[in-house]
């Protein structure tokens, strides 16, 4: 692969993060007429729904398509350029993309090992950045992500839509106006019955995947046949399991109804007790967050789908007052007897999401879910695995963020890089 820094200059800032130096540029005056016009990154799955949603949203425009897999790329078009404007430029390599001085913007849906370094990339090369979670791969990047949206002066929300929803954020509001009285600890969890990916074999990759790109900034690895796609979630290389896949919906949540910032404390187990095949990450995961006087809790099972609340997914919020379940299946509110209060619908609004975004960056209106907010939720989802492989309880310096243990970061809060991406490091 070529170096990424190669088009450009790139300086150290105090933290230590490499980023262009171009520094900020002049806030644009858009025309009532003007389109904004999107980059894609990654179609084999949630792109799709980045490409369609932002298609569909009036003045935007989805000027390309990005993929290192040429199949992923002929199949999203075929399946959702008739809803375009225009038909979209396909490309391997998203940088063809940032080079192109008439994209605005950036959206990332590629795996979890590319989330920060594109997004970087795209903030160096002045395009806004709206970025699947979870926000990063590790806890440096998330650093390094919000050094590059405040240094270049770029709009970059994260990907976790319930920020956006409408009755998501009317029952948040709610709550923080004191209708469970005191809140002090929120749960959140998912079930789902996931396939088992056996075991892959070595071998080449598939002539339609560039296997050297897909990899990136990542450390290098063989091709194997159980990886690519989606099934890269499991392996510590290019993942974060289902705490940084699914997690991360629900910690947000849990996060923003508690109006808490960073955990002091947190502790983690977990175990792979069902499946018997290749995955690193385990399928069931109990995670704790101490905030002081409050309390997060998160639980996965990717192999048996009965939940709480008669849900698969959600959060539930306890008062002294009363509770809040914000699930798939609805809004509830209860007393402290359990009787139900009220029940509405808990719509899950993307688009809302989509359109703050493009708003932000038309009109100058606040991002629902700013990177800097998307970093600490997604901050949880690394302290807590960190937890977990270290198989300790980690104390967490709050003023920063990272574990009071440095080591602990050393093996656990950043990555190597391959050659030609030492920047990142």
């Amino acid at each position: 692969m070529s170096n990424p820094s190669s088009r450009r200059q790139f300086l150290t800032t105090a933290g230590g993060t490499a980023l262009a130096t171009w520094g900020i540029l002049p806030r644009r005056v858009w025309g009532a007429g003007e389109r904004l016009r999107v980059a894609v990154m990654g179609v084999n799955g949630r792109g799709r729904a980045l490409a369609r949603g932002f298609s569909r949203l009036p003045q935007v425009e989805v000027a390309y398509l990005c993929d290192p897999d040429q199949t992923a790329l002929e199949s999203a078009v075929a399946e959702i350029s008739s809803e375009m404007v225009n038909p979209p430029r396909l490309v391997k390599d998203f940088r063809e993309a940032l080079d192109d001085r008439h994209v605005d913007a950036l959206a990332i849906a590629a795996p979890d090992h590319w989330h920060a370094p594109a997004t970087i990339l795209a903030c160096q090369a002045g395009k806004h950045v709206y970025v699947e979670k979870p926000a990063c791969h590790n806890m440096a990047e998330g650093e390094s992500m919000v050094a590059a949206a405040r240094q270049h002066g770029r709009r970059v929300q994260l990907g976790t839509q319930r920020r956006g929803s409408p009755s998501i954020r009317e029952a948040v509001a709610e709550l923080h106006g004191g209708r469970l009285g005191t809140v002090r600890f929120a749960r959140g969890w998912i079930n789902s019955t996931r396939p088992n990916i056996g075991f892959g074999r070595v071998t080449a990759p598939p002539a339609h995947l560039d296997w050297e790109l897909w990899q990136g900034p990542a450390p290098e690895r063989p091709y194997r046949d159980n990886v690519v796609h989606y099934r890269w979630h499991w392996f510590w290389d290019w993942g974060t399991g289902e705490l940084g896949n699914n997690g991360i919906h629900a910690l947000d949540v849990c996060r923003w109804g508690l109006q808490v910032q960073v955990p002091e404390q947190v502790a983690c187990q977990g175990a792979k007790l069902f499946f018997v095949d290749d995955q690193e990450t385990p399928d069931t995961q109990l995670a704790t967050f101490r905030f002081g006087d409050k309390m997060i809790s998160w639980e996965h099972r990717t192999w048996h789908k009965r939940g709480f609340e008669g849900s698969l997914y959600g959060v539930q919020f306890y008062g002294d007052e009363g509770s809040l379940a914000v699930a798939n299946e609805g809004i509830v509110w209860r007393d402290m007897a359990g009787k139900i209060l009220e029940k509405r619908a808990g719509d899950l609004d993307e688009r809302a999401h989509f359109l703050n975004f493009v708003q932000a960056i038309r009109d100058d209106v606040p991002l629902h879910a700013e990177i800097e907010e998307g970093v600490r939720s997604t901050l949880l989802c690394h302290l807590g695995n960190m937890a977990y492989r270290a198989q300790q309880t980690v104390a967490v310096d709050v003023s920063t963020g990272r574990p009071e243990d440095e080591e602990l970061f050393e093996k656990f809060g950043k990555r190597p890089y391959r050659p030609g991406w030492e920047f990142l490091a």
